[in-house]
């Protein structure tokens, strides 16, 4: 009998081969001005179980605001050229850390201030589109009025929130959740 995968399989099992490279858990370096933050958490599925085969690309402004793309010819060194983008995979314990800096606020297309945040995409073996959503920061102001937090249902908006770690200031925890109750919430793209 031949086998022949199908569409549902074509990530398979391989999935952190090819990229693994690809693979960078530091968004901002050292050169990089703003306040350097780390934000670890977990991904797991419906029941709880960890995914140790997923991989987050992060996308944020810079401290100032200013997505790289925005950056003026000239602006920047390469040394301290801020990218804004990063990647990283899950461990066996679907455990993540990547480390940037503190982006600032920037505008929606509307001209409606949002508050500071970083984009995520997740991608994982069996997930045929990836899943879109944003983590804000605990102790931002600007949470109350971001246009696109206040979409999200109040008793849900937690789930995008990252939480100062208790044991290490300048760390944030934010997990996600793939099903069931306190799913994370994703966004369509």
């Amino acid at each position: 009998m031949n086998k022949v995968p199908t569409s549902s399989q074509t990530i398979g099992p391989f999935f952190s081969i090819g990229l693994e490279r690809l693979c960078d858990a530091t968004v901002a370096g050292d050169s990089v001005h703003g306040e350097r933050i780390v934000v670890q958490g977990a991904v797991r599925d419906g029941d709880g179980v960890a995914v140790p085969d997923a991989l987050l690309e992060i996308w944020q402004a810079d401290a100032d605001g200013r997505y790289d793309c925005d950056d003026p010819a000239g602006r920047a060194t390469e040394e301290s050229r801020f990218r804004g983008f990063g990647r990283v995979a899950t461990d066996e314990q679907g455990r993540f850390q990547f480390v940037t800096v503190k982006p600032g606020s920037v505008k929606d297309e509307k001209g409606v201030e949002m508050a500071p945040h970083l984009v995520v995409s997740i991608f994982m073996r069996g997930l045929l589109t990836r899943l879109v959503t944003r983590i804000y920061f605990c102790d931002e102001t600007k949470n109350a009025t971001d246009p696109v937090l206040r979409l999200v249902p109040e008793e849900r908006r937690g789930t995008l929130i990252a939480r100062v770690s208790a044991a290490m200031p300048g760390r944030f925890e934010w997990n996600v959740k793939l099903q069931g109750s306190d799913e994370t919430v994703f966004f369509a793209c």
